[in-house]
């Protein structure tokens, strides 16, 4: 019954008949759970917020999330080098063997396998550089030794002698792996494979990246031969390949050599 004041008495909770709206009653031996304080106003109050974890430090986990480096590592060289490798003498090469042997898997086979070592043997002394030589001197050494590339990479590459030699008792497969692992020395891809195993502490990453590069670059040419290399504009692939050197170099200036 309402109360003299004519206030009304606050109604009881009635558990026992849901028709009726009445106050929840509280469940017998439980206690009010706090929100912390550090819980922003509308943000949802569940079992997140009863962990006591700050939300600060969940979100920022996911959205600054990167690429691990031995996955940057592989994606870099994998780019750098397709990009360079356009118009390279090694690519001419791979023309020419493609022309004269006409059996493109061998070949393929055997630019795969020579990359694979040309690149390991430079892989290693790029990881060997990277320790002997102080981080900072190693910075200025291998900005200066990219735009160096980027240099090189405008000018344009000739085979001295177009003739593949008759494959005799090595197969289309050995001559094509002995070539190919000679004309790769010293070039501007196997420089490059030294400067990014400096570059990055992911030996394996580097060799696996810098061989797909070379195979996405020759592989194309080796199938479609003589057709792919008159439609290829060399010269503004070269300008970009350039670019892309000069860019890197830069990048190593600005971000310095990881620990």
């Amino acid at each position: 019954m309402p109360g003299l004041s004519g206030e009304a008495t606050p109604r009881a909770c009635d558990p026992g008949n849901a028709s009726i709206p009445r106050p929840r009653c509280p469940v017998p031996g439980a206690a009010a759970r706090p929100v912390p304080a550090h819980v922003p106003a509308g943000m949802p109050r569940g079992p997140l917020a009863r962990t006591g974890k700050s939300f600060s430090g969940v979100a920022p986990s996911v959205v600054a999330s990167r690429l691990p480096p031995s996955m940057e590592a592989f994606l870099v060289s994998t780019g750098v080098v397709a990009i360079g490798e356009i118009g390279d003498k090694t690519q001419l090469l791979s023309l020419v063997l493609a022309a004269r042997y006409r059996r493109p898997w061998p070949i393929v086979a055997g630019i795969l396998v020579a990359t694979l070592v040309n690149h390991a043997i430079a892989g290693w002394v790029g990881n060997w550089v990277r320790t002997v030589v102080p981080a900072d001197a190693l910075r200025w050494l291998l900005a200066a030794s990219f735009f160096a590339v980027a240099l090189w990479a405008l000018r344009p590459d000739t085979l001295d002698d177009d003739r593949a030699a008759p494959p005799g008792r090595w197969g289309v497969f050995g001559i094509t792996a002995v070539a190919f692992f000679l004309a790769e020395m010293g070039d501007k891809t196997q420089v490059a494979t030294v400067m990014l195993a400096a570059k990055f502490d992911a030996l394996a990453a580097v060799v696996l990246g810098t061989t797909l590069g070379m195979l996405i670059a020759n592989v194309p040419v080796v199938f479609a031969g003589k057709l792919a290399a008159d439609r290829i504009p060399f010269r503004a692939i070269r300008i970009v390949a350039a670019a892309i050197f000069a860019a890197i170099g830069v990048w190593v200036l600005v971000a310095g050599v990881p620990e």
